[in-house]
């Protein structure tokens, strides 16, 4: 495993939920990542942090969206997703969540985490909707029973 990259500078909670729905309506777009023109979730999350620090710490490999399943098959749990956010990110053990938090979920509660998005509010999270956009969601019970990780940009104040 590596190190949690560090950055001098830090984002506030506040500035990670105005990054997040600065992509708002951005079209959904599979393994794009440009805001306005294309993304998915992956991809919004990969803009936000290109917004917050510059830089990407690692770019995704290429990816189809049933890859996550085919993956898991093959390699008996393999958790692509999660491993890179525990790469990257400030995991939160307790999958307790605030706003500004990255939720990562498992869309299949006995499958591979495949999907992520960033929560806005108490009730509330900013994902790319396979087929429709970037939308700001009601994190509803179903939502909630699938959070495989919590994790927290890293130099984010708590």
């Amino acid at each position: 495993m590596s190190a949690i990259p560090s950055f001098s500078s830090t984002a506030s909670r506040l500035a990670v939920i105005d990054a997040a729905r600065a992509w708002l309506g951005t079209p959904y777009v599979h393994q794009a990542s440009a805001k306005g023109a294309g993304c998915d979730c992956l991809g919004l999350v990969r803009g936000v942090w290109r917004d917050l620090y510059g830089a990407e710490p690692e770019r995704p490999p290429a990816y189809t969206p049933d890859w996550p399943e085919r993956h898991w098959k093959r390699t008996a749990g393999g958790e692509t997703l999660l491993a890179a956010a525990r790469r990257n990110m400030i995991e939160r053990p307790d999958k307790n969540f605030e706003p500004g938090d990255v939720l990562v979920f498992r869309v299949d509660r006995a499958g591979p985490a495949k999907h992520c998005g960033i929560v806005s509010g108490e009730d509330q999270f900013i994902h790319a909707y396979a087929g429709r956009a970037v939308v700001e969601s009601w994190l509803n019970r179903w939502w909630r029973e699938r959070i495989a990780g919590v994790f927290l940009f890293p130099g984010t104040e708590e």
